[in-house]
């Protein structure tokens, strides 16, 4: 069997509905479209949630409860297998992190997550920790240093 030689199970595909193709077809002139109009025109057709000019459904109702995400804190996280490139002894900080391309962006601080091994002992300082995290830090005999 060739590449070529493979097509589609009989029945199981369709051919394209091509539209404004003239007579027999059921689908010329208009095109399905109607008579002039907004929606027969190229381009034409409201946004979504336009109501014909009436106050939409997103607009009329109240907004309800309250949402934190202008003054939370975000913080950049790293887990702790990202700290295995780094050598025995060393401090790693955000910075370094930054400059390593480890992160791209620094946020509000720095968070170390507790997922996979580490088998350097590094000094880390960051704003947060998990608990899991501290443990594995602390087990390979580093140090979890909270700024």
């Amino acid at each position: 069997m060739k590449l070529c030689e493979l097509s589609p199970a009989p029945g199981s595909t369709k051919a394209a509905w091509r539209k404004g193709r003239g007579m027999g077809s059921g689908n010329g002139k208009t095109a399905g479209r109607g008579h002039k109009g907004q929606s027969a025109r190229s381009g034409g057709g409201v946004r979504p949630g336009f109501e014909g000019g009436q106050i939409p459904a997103y607009r009329r109702l109240p907004k309800r409860g309250f949402n934190n995400t202008k003054f939370a804190t975000v913080y950049a996280t790293v887990n702790v297998e990202d700290l295995n490139r780094y050598e025995d002894g060393s401090v790693v900080t955000i910075d370094t992190l930054l400059s390593d391309k480890v992160l791209k962006k620094s946020f509000d601080g720095l968070k170390v997550l507790g997922n996979g091994t580490l088998s350097k002992k590094v000094t880390v300082q960051a704003t947060v920790f998990s608990a899991s995290a501290k443990e594995k830090i602390e087990a390979a005999g580093g140090k979890a240093e909270v700024i």
